[in-house]
């Protein structure tokens, strides 16, 4: 009996620790720090996705370019 008392104890703290783990990343994907965190790994196991994720990164902290002080303020990019 001792040993089913083992076995529950062993299944309940694995439940936990994937609970926390997937809050921890949940909290880090809200904080958008999961690439700190897991960007090494990343870089070993799949060189090319650290590239898109700078990419990306860089696309989102470019800003619009402010207009010159001639143009029109309803005047779009030409084709």
């Amino acid at each position: 009996m001792a040993t089913a008392g083992y076995v529950l104890v062993l299944v309940v703290v694995v439940v936990l620790v994937m609970v926390g783990l997937l809050a921890l990343a949940a909290r880090a994907r809200r904080r958008g720090v999961g690439h700190v965190v897991m960007g090494p790994f990343d870089e070993v196991w799949h060189p090319s996705g650290g590239h898109t994720h700078l990419e990306a990164q860089e696309q989102r902290e470019r800003v619009t370019p402010v207009p010159a002080p001639g143009d029109r303020p309803d005047a779009g990019p030409t084709r």
